[in-house]
């Protein structure tokens, strides 16, 4: 077991020892002169030996004090080195964790851009639907759905959870769909999906009451998207993860309207980091991202829901 003095006590001489001059030490290390001086005497009595000589309104190294003074300095050094060699790794890579379905729809067809504008980070992507304390792991921002309120954290409000029903061209064209009532008709993907009551509901259509209704049921919208690119249903899915697929007609957007959910996607990191470079950069450059999506949305899926609309719990 090592018997180290109080480092608090070993700082103070490193300091005091390179400008042999108290005052200087405690400008230094932000302390007060009598504070120095309080540390290097526990530091004495620590030691059994006097570390400086006070003479003359001025104090010197002793020969014990000039004996220890560089290896203690080199000490710090390496301290220094160390620390400093970790920080130098961490700024150059940005950690990121987001949901599987934002991360493969929206972030990653995009991620080529922010790579482009900032070649010297690497960004390394954590996709997943489980929710990591930024504040404990390793984990530099995050992307949430609920309602931007979490503590300790600085959240940046992106678009609102909202979404629509989405078929196949052909699956149009075999099954017309006049109204949005005729989806009742139809082969619905995860129909007991508590989106469809909700979009059927602001439609202003009625679902009738009875038992489960068969069908497929799946559980991403990753997977409900591919399931009605292959002519299977119908499935309701958030169209800004789909902007490729719907404009290249792989998919189509029978009805106009789009329904919402309360809670809405944030990006958010804590509140004590919110001046580190790497992450301010990542920070406004999705928020570029989203104000140039949002200057062609006509459907409100970027505006931020007044606090009674949240009408539903976080994911």
């Amino acid at each position: 077991m090592r018997r180290i003095p109080p480092l608090t006590a070993v700082r103070v001489f490193e300091a005091a020892a390179r400008h042999e001059n108290f005052t200087a030490a405690a400008q230094e290390l932000g302390m007060t002169q009598a504070a120095v001086s309080y540390q290097i005497r526990l530091l004495e009595e620590r030691l059994g030996v006097p570390l400086f000589a006070r003479a003359k309104r001025r104090v010197v190294l002793t020969d014990a004090g000039r004996k220890v003074a560089p290896t203690i300095s080199g000490a710090f050094d390496t301290l220094h080195d160390a620390f400093a060699s970790l920080a130098s790794d961490d700024a150059g890579v940005l950690k990121i964790t987001c949901a599987t379905t934002f991360a493969s729809h929206w972030l990653a067809p995009r991620l080529g851009r922010f790579q482009m504008a900032r070649p010297d980070l690497a960004v390394s992507l954590h996709a997943g639907n489980e929710v990591l304390d930024l504040a404990r792991e390793e984990v530099d921002v995050g992307i949430r759905t609920g309602y931007g309120d979490w503590p300790g954290l600085r959240a940046h409000f992106l678009f609102r959870l909202h979404f629509t029903p989405v078929c196949s061209p052909a699956y149009l064209a075999a099954h017309p769909l006049n109204a949005p009532a005729d989806l009742l008709a139809v082969n619905r993907l995860s129909p007991d999906d508590l989106w469809w009551k909700q979009w059927f509901a602001a439609a202003g259509v009625a679902v009738p009451d009875g038992p489960r209704r068969p069908g497929i049921r799946l559980d991403s919208q990753v997977l409900e998207a591919s399931t009605a690119m292959a002519g299977h249903g119908a499935a309701i899915v958030s169209p800004l993860y789909l902007e490729q697929e719907l404009a290249a007609g792989r998919l189509v957007q029978p009805f106009p309207l789009i329904a919402f959910e309360g809670p809405s996607f944030w990006l958010v990191h804590t509140e004590q980091r919110r001046n580190v470079p790497k992450i301010a950069a990542f920070r406004d450059w999705v928020l570029e991202e989203i104000a140039a999506q949002a200057a062609l949305d006509g459907n409100g899926v970027f505006l931020k829901p007044a606090a009674d609309e949240r009408t539903a719990d976080p994911l």
